[in-house]
């Protein structure tokens, strides 16, 4: 045989197996199967998309999950024109966003041209009208605090607190960490959550003119560099799955990798028995991309129990697998790797947990946005974390419904959702509260036609102290060992623009190896 015919022949004998079907698991597939690799993908629950996800609300299919991606890096606009949505993209509306819970109880839009709140300009009027004359001089401060103080603080909150004062820290900075992060300024390296900042603050001699220097002349409303697809970001999911059905792969739903052990020169996921949701056709994909017939699919590599086995509880399947990759939330990558992994923390930190309640209204009274695309609070100001006004943001589901859609987001780090003990309609009924306080409109319960609500763990915040030492040494203990890849959020980072690409090098390291075998090391 050639070289070539041994590479494609080495590739349709390496199974790869995916565990988890969020946005990380199935880029990672994407990217394995379409290289020629037989690929199966375990998910533990009854849908793919992980956090992408949508529910139908009045008639409009509505996302209530993820509901965009950051266009920094261009990972995901590159995937998303791969998979045929690039006229699909939109952009969010102008309006940009706005902070709740100041002095008095008022609102005011956030500045433009500053830096995780940070301002480049004290004295702008939109700076001015949230933190008062007093905040602007406290943080004029900052101006004249003496250079060899600068550049060494890591903390965001001690930085911000030392150089402009508590009233930019609370009213500016707080609510942007929280909405983003769904942490503390205190708790966000500066290094990570904004690069170059420190090293800018050195060179110019104050945070504030740090800030300018990196927005150059930037003037982009908070929250403008996202995009969304018409339709919805589970169009994205969609096209994923339909991709992966044309390559091959076998996807199974209801599935729970229960463990991952060694046998032989292989590994074998045990997991118990679920469902085919896309039945593999005989093939995959050769290393140019063609289908072509694969080495058989799942159900004739798995192990099967003994027929007459007396088993009292499901007895687990055992999946064969050249190489695994690992693309679950944090506690459940730990408890999978650590077995057989050295070196590997078997133990996770809590993550913040998320309610998003979503609301279709009926209220003229909000045709003119009066908030803008949404709110951010105040940390301990009202009850939300924080206020999407969808159909503000996104035209296209303006001209879906005749009605408005609102997101209220209940919990952050540290503090779990208001609503976490309260059933849907009560639920309901304290978002629709939120809403009216935050929006500064009155809303009352007949003005409620539809309501859902969704539970989400999210990762820890890639950019918390001390979080990248923890990553790294867990993406170094997997890497040393052969066959084994890890991603998703915990590793990466939370958003699409983190995880897309995070999946796409992991793979990379596993098809490598399976096209060029032993001349090739997953490191």
């Amino acid at each position: 045989m050639s070289d070539i015919e041994d590479i494609v022949a080495h590739a349709q004998e390496s199974r790869i197996v995916v565990i988890g079907g969020g946005m990380g698991g199935l880029v990672a597939a994407l990217e394995c199967a379409k290289v020629g690799l037989p690929v199966t993908l375990l998910e533990a629950s009854d849908r793919l998309g992980g956090v992408v996800r949508s529910a139908e609300l009045d008639g409009v299919s509505v996302d209530v999950g993820a509901e965009s991606f950051a266009v920094r890096g261009g990972a995901v606009a590159e995937l998303v024109g791969e998979l045929g949505l690039a006229d699909a993209v939109v952009s969010p509306a102008a309006g940009g966003a706005w902070v709740a819970g100041l002095p008095g109880g008022g609102a005011a839009p956030l500045p433009t041209g500053g830096m995780l709140g940070i301002p480049a300009n004290i004295w702008a009027d939109d700076v001015r009208r949230i933190i008062g004359w007093r905040g602007v001089w406290r943080a004029y401060l900052d101006r004249l605090r003496p250079p060899m103080t600068i550049g060494h603080e890591r903390s965001l909150g001690a930085l911000v607190r030392g150089r402009m004062g508590p009233a930019v820290l609370d009213r500016l900075v707080a609510p942007v960490t929280s909405g983003v992060y769904s942490a503390r300024p205190d708790d966000i390296d500066v290094d990570l959550a904004a690069p170059g900042l420190n090293t800018a603050l050195t060179r110019t001699g104050s945070l504030s003119g740090a800030v300018a220097q990196l927005r150059g002349d930037s003037t982009t409303a908070p929250g403008s560099a996202v995009r969304g697809l018409a339709g919805g970001m589970t169009r994205l999911v969609d096209a994923l799955r339909e991709r992966l059905e044309e390559l091959g792969v076998e996807v199974r739903l209801n599935t729970p990798a229960q463990a991952i052990v060694r046998d032989g020169d292989q590994w074998v996921v045990e997991t118990s028995a679920g469902d085919v949701a896309s039945p593999a056709p005989s093939g995959g994909a050769d290393a140019a991309g063609d289908a072509t017939p694969a080495t058989g699919s799942i159900e004739a590599a798995m192990v099967q129990p003994s027929a007459d086995a007396a088993v009292e509880a499901p007895t687990p399947l055992r999946v064969p697998a050249h190489a695994v990759i690992v693309a679950t939330g944090e506690a459940a990558a730990r408890h999978l790797l650590a077995p057989v992994v050295p070196n590997l923390d078997p133990g996770s930190e809590t993550a913040p947990v998320v309610e998003i309640v979503t609301l279709v209204l009926d209220a003229p009274a909000l045709d003119a946005h009066p908030r803008g695309t949404g709110v951010l609070t105040v940390p301990g100001s009202h009850t939300a974390k924080a206020l999407t006004h969808s159909t503000a943001k996104w035209g296209w589901l303006r001209e879906a419904t005749p009605h408005h859609i609102v997101r209220v987001s209940f919990g952050a780090q540290g503090e779990a959702p208001a609503t976490e003990a309260l059933d849907d309609d009560a639920a309901a009924a304290l978002a629709l509260s939120e809403a009216s306080t935050l929006l500064g409109v009155a809303l009352e319960p007949s003005q409620l036609r539809a309501a859902h609500r969704d539970r989400y763990v999210q990762s820890q915040p890639a950019a918390s102290l001390g979080r990248a030492a923890l990553t790294a040494a867990a993406r170094a203990a997997v890497h040393a060992t052969p066959g084994l890849a890890a991603t998703g959020a915990w590793l990466s980072g939370t958003g699409l623009a983190q995880v897309v690409p995070d999946a796409i090098a992991e793979a990379e390291r596993v098809r490598r190896e399976a096209l060029w075998g032993d001349a090739a090391v997953i490191d």
